[in-house]
């Protein structure tokens, strides 16, 4: 399997579950943080694996990765991808604390990483769960694990895992906006992952055949 063998309906479909997904991440953040923010998936992509490295630019770069395993009858990993400067201003907007800082040298406060694990149950719960509710296919996220490092450390289990299969992941760009502040909005990338046989269920049950 390889990712020129998806249509632009079949994009278009995860695109609108992805939007779907936002706008209920968006009602659960808000009431986290008792502040009004809207969410939205600018764009979807298909992306060879040897693409997805540059587009969080390049292996050697530092980011927080929020792995997840998919459980259910479509199985598979979501990874949720932020710079840390884009996590960092997460955190802020959730704790209200100054001085945050996700370097993997730096001191790690528990409270941070406890929150930005629960904006990555938010994030991947709610588009796992519109894709649940649009395809009636059980998928229920793992417990998160949260990394700090290279993006080639972060990335390159879960690519590995999967490549002997086929050489693609879904990036469901996310945009998180505070309606109160626009020069807060914060970009994350959603990386899904499913197993080869999850996307067939899936388009089957969406009722959209391949080209």
């Amino acid at each position: 399997m390889n990712y020129q063998q998806f249509s632009s309906i079949q994009l278009d479909a995860l695109k609108e579950i992805g939007n779907i997904g936002a706008g209920n991440a968006a009602t659960s953040m808000s009431g986290l943080i008792q502040k009004k923010v809207d969410m939205e998936v600018p764009s979807i992509e298909i992306v060879a694996f040897d693409d997805v490295m540059e587009m969080v630019g390049g292996p050697d770069q530092l980011i927080v990765g929020i792995l997840f395993q998919i459980h259910g009858k479509a199985p598979g990993m979501v990874y949720l991808l932020f710079t840390l400067e884009e996590a960092e201003s997460l955190v802020k907007q959730m704790t209200n604390m100054d001085g945050i800082s996700f370097t993997p040298d730096g001191e790690q406060n528990e409270l941070a990483l406890s929150a930005l694990q629960e904006a990555g149950n938010i994030l991947a719960g709610s588009y796992l769960s519109a894709l649940s509710d649009f395809t009636n296919i059980n998928m229920q996220p793992s417990v998160p694990h949260l990394s700090v490092d290279m993006a080639g450390a972060i990335l390159t289990v879960g690519l590995l895992q999967i490549s002997e299969v086929y050489d693609f992941a879904i990036i469901i760009n996310t945009k998180i906006n505070d309606t109160e502040d626009n020069n807060q909005g914060i970009n994350g990338q959603l990386l899904l992952l499913p197993s080869p046989e999850s996307f067939t269920k899936i388009f089957q049950a969406l009722g959209i055949q391949g080209k």
